[in-house]
């Protein structure tokens, strides 16, 4: 149940909130056109979306929009306190506070095939610092105005895109202002020879490893291990033929990142190394 709720408006619509909740509880996100960013200030949580959890601790934080379903937040902990602190994004004010030019974080990704819609955000010491700023403003509301949460928006756009995250993070806000979405088989093509596992095709696709499993099995007749290791390898195969590029260089360009463990794949399917391979065939 929630507590305690403040809240703080610009240009008419709620752009930091201050949520404090006591276990147990579970808040569902509702399906808008805008994201936000979540920082655990006391207490741990749970980020539910289908059928997966993933834990929040303290001084953690969450980015994600709400343009799709089933995402909600609950405590781990029976009878714990939980505070948060939410900034939202919406697609007109930002549109409005950058309208000469638009910053990266914001534009759609180049060459980034995926339909993610969270993430988590390890703990970063300048956003704890940015939180603490924002608290300032809850205990003092007659110093907060529009000029100021304009500034306070820019500044943690600005310490998203410094943050590891920072590519998945565009990916998400962009998702505000170009609704295009990719299908199941566009976003695993696109990254069959890339050095992407299965849990990671998963996120891609805003599913849980078990419906992603299960939604390429019916698709491909196959399962994603066994799938995608059999296409890198005939990528490989044909790159040994084509080119005079070392080994290692065509095994990690078709997604394998050890040297060993491509040879034993390669080798299980053809029957020989990599390096008999291409001897063999140069001599026929």
């Amino acid at each position: 149940m929630i507590t305690d709720y403040r809240k703080i408006d610009l240009y008419g619509k709620t752009m930091i909130q201050k949520v404090v909740l006591q276990a147990p509880f579970e808040f569902a996100f509702p399906v808008s056109d805008y994201a936000c960013f979540l920082f655990s200030l006391e207490g741990d949580m749970l980020f539910h979306v289908n059928e997966e959890q993933m834990l929040i601790p303290t001084n953690y934080s969450l980015l994600l929009n709400c343009l799709n379903t089933n995402k909600k937040i609950s405590s781990p902990v029976a009878g714990g306190k939980n505070e948060i602190i939410v900034i939202n994004f919406h697609p007109e004010i930002l549109k409005k506070i950058y309208d000469r030019e638009v910053p990266l974080l914001l534009q759609q990704p180049r060459n980034n095939i995926t339909n993610q819609s969270s993430e988590k955000i390890n703990n970063d010491f300048l956003i704890q610092k940015y939180i603490e700023g924002v608290l300032f403003y809850f205990e003092n509301p007659t110093l907060v105005h529009d000029d100021m949460l304009v500034l306070k928006l820019k500044e943690i756009i600005l310490l998203l895109s410094q943050t590891r995250n920072a590519e998945t993070i565009q990916v998400i806000l962009s998702q505000l202002f170009s609704p295009t979405t990719y299908t199941f088989k566009q976003i695993v093509e696109a990254h069959l020879f890339l050095q992407v596992g299965i849990e990671e095709l998963a996120q891609k696709n805003n599913l849980s490893i078990s419906s992603f499993k299960r939604e390429f099995t019916k698709l491909y007749n196959d399962s994603p291990a066994n799938y995608i290791k059999n296409k890198r390898l005939e990528k490989a195969a044909e790159l040994l033929l084509a080119s005079d590029e070392r080994i290692t260089n065509i095994a990690f360009d078709c997604g394998f990142n050890d040297l060993a463990n491509f040879t034993k794949s390669f080798s299980d399917k053809y029957s020989v190394t990599p390096t008999k391979y291409r001897l063999r065939q140069a001599n026929k």
